[in-house]
């Protein structure tokens, strides 16, 4: 047992060398989004991994569904009140798929005005919710992650809890028609319990410029303390894709059709958590 540990400390050490030779000699590459994968894969999984393995103990399905080249659309449930859940489906894809596949997230503008978390989303694959960028990934063969609810799905009240929010015009849906790649509905249970929102001080969130300030049975009563999440147990499950090629020039601007593909992702996700929540045991096993 001591000599594997001892070889694993050296592995590490190797690595971690390996990465700061690199550095030094600038040895990466920084896409036109800010992408970092040198760094996003040597250093920040590696602070998420914990969480993902040991502390939420994430359980994956259906992860071949996700091609192993090529654009694909993710698209799943927010929840949570803090959007882990999509830090915790960016771990899954790089750590399970057979590809070792990067997810380039859609966040929301407060995102990139937060000082210190917006210059890390962006070196870990992030960018902006908005059209042109996410054509841009996806015509270049990205894995792209939408969050349709955005922070009225995140930032629920506990009793709403796996009841999908409303899911927008569907702006999701023409992108990948334009592209022509396919929809892979995504959903995921744990997350909704680890800050369970009681409450929302809005004149205070109002004051701070954010979408709501969340009363939790912890926060802010514990203090710091409180900010700790639960520790729930957790399943992504990737769907089966959805297609979205075959169809006539112009389909991305029929509203009948968006909305048609977009009810068919929602009604597939919320189904799908209502079937996982069936089979789990507890909320924390």
């Amino acid at each position: 047992m001591g000599e594997e540990s001892q070889e694993g400390w050296e592995e590490k050490a190797a690595r971690g060398l390996a990465f700061l030779r690199r550095r030094l000699n600038g040895e990466y590459e920084v896409d036109e989004f800010g992408f970092d994968p040198d760094l996003n894969d040597s250093v920040l999984m590696n602070v998420l991994r914990p969480l993902y393995e040991k502390y939420f103990r994430v359980e994956v399905s259906g992860i071949g569904n996700v091609p192993s080249e090529g654009g694909a659309l993710i698209v799943a449930n927010h929840s949570g009140t803090v959007p882990i859940d999509a830090l915790m489906t960016q771990v899954a894809l790089l750590d399970h798929h057979p590809a070792r596949r990067h997810l380039r997230m859609l966040a929301a503008d407060l995102v990139f005005t937060l000082p210190f978390v917006g210059e890390v989303a962006r070196k870990m694959g992030h960018t902006l919710a908005c059209t042109p960028d996410a054509e841009r990934l996806l015509r270049g063969g990205e894995v792209v992650a939408v969050f349709p609810e955005g922070f009225k799905g995140v930032g629920k009240p506990f009793s709403q809890r796996y009841r999908l929010q409303r899911f927008g015009r569907g702006g999701f849906v023409s992108a990948a028609l334009r592209t022509g790649v396919p929809i892979i509905p995504v959903s995921i249970v744990g997350a909704e319990e680890i800050y369970p929102k009681i409450a929302d001080l809005k004149p205070l969130a109002r004051l701070l410029g954010l979408p709501y300030f969340p009363i939790t049975p912890t926060f802010p009563l514990l203090g710091p303390l409180g900010l700790v999440p639960l520790p729930t147990k957790w399943h992504i499950a990737f769907g089966e894709p959805i297609p979205t090629t075959g169809y006539e020039a112009g389909a991305a601007d029929d509203p009948m059709l968006v909305f048609d593909l977009t009810d068919q992702v929602r009604e597939t996700i919320q189904d799908t958590l209502y079937r996982l929540l069936l089979q789990r045991r507890s909320v924390f096993f």
